[in-house]
This record gives structure tokens, sequence and C-alpha cells, in this order.
């Protein structure tokens, strides 16, 4: 993703989740996906979706079942 795109998810999840401690970061050899985290813990995968002239952006988060308990 564009480094502007990057900026804008940054302070979208920062204000939505009011948490400034979330970080979109780029991926290495990606350019259609960024990933979030909170300090140093990756937290989720965020992909761009361009369809029909559409553009939108999907979070992604696999949460363990050992970390529910």
């Amino acid at each position: 993703m564009k480094p502007e795109e990057i900026r804008k998810l940054d302070a979208y999840f920062k204000r939505t989740f009011k948490n400034p401690s979330l970080e979109v970061k780029a991926r290495p050899r990606k350019d259609d996906s960024c990933e979030l985290y909170i300090g140093d813990e990756f937290l989720g995968i965020i992909f761009k979706d361009e369809e029909e002239g559409e553009l939108s952006y999907n979070f992604s988060m696999a949460i363990l079942d050992v970390d529910l308990d």
C-alpha cells in the first residue's frame, strides 16, 4: 500500500479504538495489504480491496483459543 493509505489507516484505527499504541505498518514485498500492531504484538492484516471502481479495506484478525482463557 502507498504510504498515504497507511497513514490514513493508522489514524483511523487509533481514532476508532481510542488507542495511540496501535500502529499500521507496511508489509515487505506486499503492496495489497499492511499489518496492524499494538506495541510489538501483531494483531492482524488489513487488505486493500478494489472492485468495480469501489475501494475498501478489510481487517482480518485470528484469535487463538488459548488466548481466550
